[in-house]
């Protein structure tokens, strides 16, 4: 069936290599951008020839830009005392979503000596005082966390990551053993 169809076949192959998308879901797609709705098809790959030309790391923090400065790192009305460290730039709009933090963020992907100095840099040159860590928690994380605490430690520097524990609206014969336990560690008063 393939023979005669290699672009289409290829077009699968691509969104199948894509995160979260199967084999089912690459026929789907490419079927219908082929067949019934090419305008999107020339729409997105338009859309990706410009990001992939335009966007690069914020050479400040290291999330995603379209400048050498991201907007986050020029907005004066950000609190530069506080800094959220994150290990991926995508990170970085689910907490401006949620409208909760004010302050910079720095994206540190893997704890390489050059991102460690890059965000001591960071950290010396915005005199940060409050460092809050938005990372999946997970064994390997907390050291990745006590690593850069150690970093730090001659830095004035209050340290706080996002809370853990059971999500809202999930009942507890859902949620892992790590999760729960975490949630009932970090119990509040009501």
């Amino acid at each position: 069936m393939k023979k005669g169809l290699e672009k289409f076949y290829d077009l699968v192959d691509a969104f199948e290599s894509l995160p979260t998308i199967g084999k089912k879901s690459a026929l789907r797609l490419a079927y219908h951008i082929v067949m019934n709705d090419s305008y999107s098809g020339i729409k997105i790959a338009h859309s990706i020839e410009n990001a992939l030309r335009n966007i690069k790391k914020c050479i400040n923090c290291g999330s995603m830009s379209e400048h050498e400065i991201c907007e986050v790192c020029l907005d004066d009305s950000r609190d530069k005392t506080k800094v959220c460290i994150v290990q991926s730039a995508k990170d970085i709009f689910i907490i401006e979503e949620s409208k909760q933090f004010d302050g910079l963020y720095f994206v540190i992907e893997e704890l390489e000596p050059e991102a460690v100095d890059k965000m001591l840099n960071f950290v010396k040159e915005n005199e940060v005082e409050d460092v809050l860590f938005a990372i999946t928690p997970s064994l390997s994380n907390d050291a990745f966390i006590l690593f850069i605490e150690d970093k730090l430690k001659d830095f004035k520097i209050n340290f706080t990551k996002i809370a853990q524990g059971v999500p809202t609206g999930v009942s507890l014969e859902n949620v892992d053993i790590l999760s729960l336990a975490k949630a009932i560690q970090s119990k509040v008063n009501i």
